[in-house]
C-alpha cells in the first residue's frame, strides 16, 4: 500500500492555484513554492524577500517544454537525452512560443517576472509529485509557476521543517514529504540556457549533466568551482549582477 498519495497531493496543489492561493511542496531538488497568477506570485516573491532581477521558473515537463519552447532540434535533443535516457533534473532555458494559452493566461507583468531577454525556464524531472502537479495543471489551462521556498540567500530547503515562518504563513497548502533525494548536493536545479549552452545555475547532478552532454552531443560545460566558491551555484549572478 502506497505512504504517499501523490495524485490526490497534486489535486490539492492545483485546486489551491487555481484558487488563487500559493503552493508549498517538495521536489528532488529541494522544497518549492508555486502559484499561478500575479497576485499570488507577488505575495511569494514578497515574502521570499526576493530582488527584482530575481526570475520565476515554470513547472512543466517533457512534453510542455517541447510545447511552449521554440528551441531547434539539437536543443531538444539534449534535453530528452537527459530527462529520458538518463533520469536527469533539468531547469532547460530557452526562448518560447509568446502566444501558448498558459503564458497568455498568465498575464502581462507575471509573464515579465518570470522571463528574461525573451528566454524562459521550465524545470523537469524532479520528482512523480512535481510530474503530476504540472501536467493535471496544463490540462485544465492552469500554469504553475514558482521558484525554491525559501528566503532569499538561505539557501534550498531539502526537509519541510526548514522551510522558514514568513513562506509557510504566505502559503495556502504545505505538503511534507520528508527528505529530498538530492539533498547532499545542497543547491537547487542546475539551470542552462539550450539556446546558447550558457550555464546559468550549477546545481543537482551538475557533473552528470556535464557528462552526458559531453560525451554525447560534444558540449564542454565549465567545471563546478564548489560550494565554498559558488554557494547558490549561480554563476550568471556570480558574474553580472544583471538587471
Amino acid at each position: 500500500m502506497a505512504v504517499l498519495d501523490i495524485r490526490g497531493d497534486a489535486r490539492r496543489v492545483v485546486d489551491a492555484v487555481k484558487a488563487g492561493g500559493v503552493a508549498v511542496f517538495p521536489t528532488d531538488v529541494g522544497y518549492a513554492g508555486a502559484a499561478g497568477c500575479e497576485a499570488a506570485l507577488t505575495r511569494f516573491f514578497r515574502a521570499k524577500g526576493r530582488g527584482a532581477h530575481k526570475r520565476n521558473a515554470m513547472l512543466g515537463s517533457l512534453a510542455i517544454h517541447e510545447d511552449v519552447h521554440t528551441l531547434p532540434t539539437r536543443a531538444n535533443r539534449m534535453i530528452r537525452a537527459l530527462v529520458e535516457d538518463y533520469d536527469l533534473p533539468i531547469s532547460a532555458i530557452g526562448p518560447y512560443r509568446t502566444d501558448h494559452p498558459l503564458l497568455r493566461r498568465l498575464g502581462d507583468t507575471a509573464l515579465a517576472a518570470s522571463t528574461e531577454g525573451g528566454t524562459l525556464a521550465i524545470l523537469m524531472n524532479v520528482g512523480a509529485l512535481e510530474y503530476e502537479m504540472a501536467t493535471l495543471a496544463a490540462a485544465e489551462g492552469q500554469p504553475l509557476f514558482g521558484s525554491s521556498a525559501n528566503l532569499t540567500g538561505t539557501g534550498t530547503k531539502f526537509r519541510a521543517e526548514e522551510v522558514q515562518p514568513e513562506i509557510r504563513a504566505c502559503a495556502d497548502i504545505v505538503l511534507d514529504y520528508g527528505l529530498q533525494k538530492y539533498h547532499r548536493y545542497r543547491r537547487s536545479s542546475t539551470m542552462i540556457d539550450f539556446s546558447t549552452m550558457e550555464v546559468v545555475r550549477i546545481g543537482s547532478c551538475y557533473e552528470l549533466v556535464q557528462d552526458v552532454l559531453r560525451r554525447h552531443f560534444g558540449v564542454e560545460l565549465p567545471d563546478d568551482p564548489g560550494l565554498e566558491a559558488l554557494p547558490s551555484g549561480h554563476v550568471r549572478e556570480a558574474q553580472r549582477r544583471y538587471a
